[in-house]
């Protein structure tokens, strides 16, 4: 359990921050950055948590659990020290992968199939999922960026592929069913 009994520290005031393992990085690392894209989206979802009706803000509430438990994973480096640790690192596994599989391919099942790409927006909670499907999408980028420089979790980044994948759907749940879903025209306004 964690306990704050204090919330500034003042240890970050120069620029740095430290890692899971308690090494000492700048908050510009690219690690920070793909963690902190984590928490950004995380923060999303909750507003998205407003509009939604209460199946979907308990679906929504399990993927902000595993969101934090994705930033634990990305902020701990050294995952081949993890046998090392004083307590076992947090890591994103691939069942977590499949429990989002799942409900993608049940969400979908519903839904008809796409004729024309879709223009974020329709309803709020639509407009809510298309952001979180976005950020996702650019904390996913971050986090294979990283892994081209230093050791990530598979199942991290295969989490945030499918995450963006459920958000999509979920997006057109929210517009009816899809059926309310804004398509793209292409150069609809080119004359």
């Amino acid at each position: 359990m964690v306990v704050l009994n204090k919330i500034y520290t003042k240890t970050g005031d120069a620029g740095e921050t430290a890692l899971g393992n308690g090494a000492r990085v700048a908050k510009h690392a690219m690690r920070v950055t793909a963690y902190g894209t984590v928490d950004e989206l995380n923060a999303f979802v909750g507003v998205a948590r407003l509009d939604a009706p209460d199946d979907v803000s308990a679906a929504l509430s399990r993927i902000q659990n595993d969101l934090f438990d994705l930033g634990a994973d990305l902020c701990r480096p050294d995952m081949e020290k993890d046998s090392e640790a004083e307590y076992t690192p947090l890591r994103m596994t691939d069942a977590q992968v499949l429990r989002l599989e799942s409900e993608i391919d049940a969400i979908n099942a519903d839904l008809e199939p796409l004729r024309s790409f879709i223009l974020p927006g329709g309803s709020r909670l639509s407009a809510h999922m298309h952001v979180c499907r976005t950020v996702a999408r650019r904390a996913e980028r971050l986090s294979v960026e990283l892994a081209t420089m230093e050791a990530v979790n598979a199942a991290a980044v295969k989490y945030l592929n499918r995450l963006s994948d459920w958000f999509f759907v979920a997006a057109r749940t929210a517009n009816n069913g899809g059926k309310d879903d804004v398509l793209w025209v292409p150069g609809a306004n080119r004359n």
